[in-house]
């Protein structure tokens, strides 16, 4: 079985890759556990310094003349509409004797359908009377337009019913004259059209009858409708909880600022495309990733574990810089202090072998600049870097930050390890890390990552460019002569290095192998 080395195509990548969100969003945790504290504080302070308007609140029993049992509660959002009208707010502003405007009034009260026949009614005041008083006056102006209306509609239903009653008797009148007019004789054409007439009268007669029955049906439901429309809870002044309204709103803006943060980290992490995975970064940057250290911590257990995963790094390094002939560096992508850390750990490992000297060319030297403690190696600035004796070792100390003199990289080492960041460098920067690097031939030996996240268990090494991994050292021994380093490893050709290094990155498009070429 072989490994192909060929990078993924476009069309295989993931327009959106939830893994990586959701790791850069939590890496994020600071700015949306920021906007969630403020959103609580805020909501805390709003119910502090923003107490709501004193509340009065009554209940109105509302009886409809077409009451039924399956009524999807039509008829009661109907009265809500209707109690949200200048006409009900005008009435109860007269009742109080208030010139303010309907309108302005409107908005200090609303209406609320508990069940088909159950009103409430919120009315807000500049005290707890005053709102009492407004509710008492908005309960009866709705309840007396309530039943005005019944009222009227049923009049209205009665006075039609005894309109077409009279029309009737009319009609009932001019058929007894037209009775009265005829004599019975033994025409039998006189006898039939007289049959018709009492046959006419009776049915007139049914009805009338029924029509005067009809009408008083209909004024009989309006008594009905009136007493049962009436206010079923006396307005009273709603109590305020000032610590359950410090719980209730401090709880919203703890929900509203952790969804408006979470949003803003997850907007910027697609905008900015900030790797995180180091599988990721190390397909971005064409090296494998040979290393990891963790964020410093306060917790004791955790300082102890950096403290070891930082001497098998250093132990590491020193291995790679021993076995190689050419002077190595160290180039760092947002994390200069902790690059420098590692140097000098670097050159106190190596410095029992003979002497070294390290060649800090950072933009700000954290070395340079250092008080020297006793076995600490050499530290010269980068404009310094060539009075170095050529017998010493080196270990160059650079950055790959934008802004970078790349031409200078070369001095500071022939081959590198690239001290990245995770989530500081967007994938653009990491591809021109890689480009500039391959054309100022300096392979890369591996990449170690700073702060990486805990939680990520993808492979961040490469299966090509052997002869720059590390794992690709163990091989050299069987083909050293004596002692020596193998003349065969040391004659690769940088064409050739170009070559099986360039698909790593340049794969991802045609622009970019042309950028190589």
């Amino acid at each position: 079985m072989t490994t192909s080395t060929t990078a993924e195509s476009p069309a295989a990548t993931p327009l959106l890759d939830l893994q990586a969100l959701v790791v850069a969003v939590r890496r994020r945790r600071r700015l949306w556990s920021a906007t969630a504290l403020l959103g609580l504080l805020a909501g805390a302070g709003l119910a502090v310094l923003v107490p709501p308007s004193p509340t009065a609140v009554t209940t109105v029993l509302v009886a409809h003349a077409e009451d039924q049992p399956n009524d999807t509660g039509t008829l009661i959002r109907t009265d809500v509409q209707l109690l949200q009208t200048t006409k009900i707010a005008d009435k109860a502003l007269r009742s109080l004797k208030s010139p303010e405007k309907p309108e302005d009034f409107m908005a200090d009260y609303r209406g609320t359908g508990l069940t088909n026949n159950l009103l409430q009614i919120t009315v807000t005041g500049d005290s707890d009377a005053q709102a009492v008083a407004r509710a008492k006056a908005l309960a009866d102006a709705f309840v007396a337009d309530h039943v005005q209306r019944m009222k009227n509609t049923a009049q209205a239903e009665a006075q039609a019913l005894l309109d077409q009653r009279d029309r009737m008797r009319d009609e009932l009148a001019q058929v007894n004259e037209e009775i009265g007019g005829q004599s019975a004789d033994s025409d039998p054409k006189a006898s039939a059209s007289l049959e018709s007439l009492f046959a006419r009268r009776a049915e007139l007669n049914s009805r009338i009858a029924d029509f005067d029955e009809r009408a008083a049906d209909a004024r009989t439901g309006t008594p009905q409708v009136v007493a049962g429309t009436e206010i079923v809870d006396l307005p009273r002044a709603l109590r305020h909880s000032l610590p359950k309204a410090v719980v209730t709103d401090a709880a919203i803006g703890l929900v509203l600022g952790l969804v408006l943060g979470l949003a803003l980290a997850a907007i910027g992490v697609v905008v900015a495309d900030r790797p995180v995975l180091r599988r990721d970064i190390a397909a971005n940057l064409g090296a494998s990733v040979i290393a990891e250290l963790p964020r410093r911590s306060g917790r004791p257990w955790r300082r102890r574990r950096i403290r070891l995963t930082r001497e098998r790094l250093t132990a590491s390094l020193a291995r790679t810089a021993r076995g190689s002939t050419e002077p190595v560096s160290l180039l760092e992508l947002g994390c200069a202090r902790r690059t420098s850390v590692i140097a000098l750990d670097l050159a106190r490992a190596m410095a029992a072998e003979g002497p070294v000297t390290v060649i800090d060319a950072l933009p700000r030297p954290y070395l340079a600049g250092r008080r020297p403690k006793p076995g600490d190696p050499t530290v010269v600035g980068g404009e310094r870097a060539a009075t170095v004796p050529p017998q010493e070792r080196r270990i160059g100390l650079g950055s790959v930050a934008p802004g970078t003199a790349w031409t200078d990289l070369q001095y500071l080492g022939t081959q590198t390890v690239l001290v990245v960041r995770a989530g500081h460098g967007s994938a653009a920067w990491l591809h021109t890390v890689a480009r500039q690097l391959a054309d100022q031939r300096i392979p890369v030996i591996g990449v170690v990552l700073i702060d990486p996240d805990p939680r990520d268990r993808t492979d961040g090494t490469l299966w090509d460019g052997l002869h720059t991994a590390l794992r690709g050292r163990s091989e050299w021994p069987a083909r050293q002569t004596g002692g020596g380093t193998s003349h065969a490893v040391q004659a690769v050709g940088e064409g050739q290095r170009r070559a099986e290094r360039r698909p790593v990155w340049a794969a991802r498009g045609p622009e970019n192998d042309q950028e190589v070429r």
